[in-house]
């Protein structure tokens, strides 16, 4: 957490998750645990007023920065979130079919290995548990695969929601014309390299 900047800003998450099957998108900042999230969003994010939340998606090249901020009536707890990540298909998905607005949500990301999941349950490697030999530490059966272990995740969505309308998608050139951008690349990125 760095807090060179009034208000403290906020990475200590595993990424972003981004979900298709809703009324609206939703943006999903992920941690591995669940009370760390629920935690955050009842001190930071449940005293936001929705339509001032911003979520800011700074491209470089191949990475992103996902920044998401607000105004609070509890300035005591608020924080601003960012996190540098890498353009994923889902992301490029996002970005195609958001529509202007999304539901903010946070979620639990958990690794589950072969004793944590059902047959049916897909490895990194694309083949389900039943297809990985649970004797031989794992290893996928397939001839074609190097796969030596098993290996899988889940994510759980928190229930509560925002909604979001301030969604902006900006290339380098534009960080400085956009406070919430260039504030977090100030406290995060250039202050850390002089």
């Amino acid at each position: 957490m760095s807090s060179q900047s009034s208000v403290p800003w906020y990475d200590d998450f595993v990424g972003v998750a981004y979900r298709y099957y809703d009324l609206r998108m939703n943006v999903v900042p992920l941690f591995t645990e669940r009370k760390e999230a629920a935690s955050l969003w009842h001190d930071t994010i449940h005293p936001w007023v929705d339509p001032s939340i911003k979520i800011r998606f700074l491209e470089l090249d191949d990475t992103y920065w996902f920044i998401m901020g607000s105004d609070t009536q509890k300035p005591d707890t608020n924080l601003s979130f960012f996190k540098e990540l890498p353009k994923s298909e889902n992301y490029e998905r996002f970005k195609k079919g958001h529509g202007g607005e999304a539901y903010l949500r946070l979620g639990v990301y958990a690794k589950k290995s072969l004793d944590d999941v059902k047959k049916d349950a897909v490895c990194d490697c694309t083949h389900e548990a039943q297809d990985h030999d649970e004797g031989d530490g794992d290893v996928c059966l397939f001839n074609s695969c190097d796969c030596k272990k098993f290996s899988s995740f889940q994510v759980n969505l928190l229930k509560k929601k925002k909604i979001l309308t301030d969604i902006k998608f900006l290339e380098e050139k534009d960080m400085k014309t956009d406070p919430l951008v260039w504030n977090c690349i100030n406290a995060n990125k250039l202050s850390k390299t002089k």
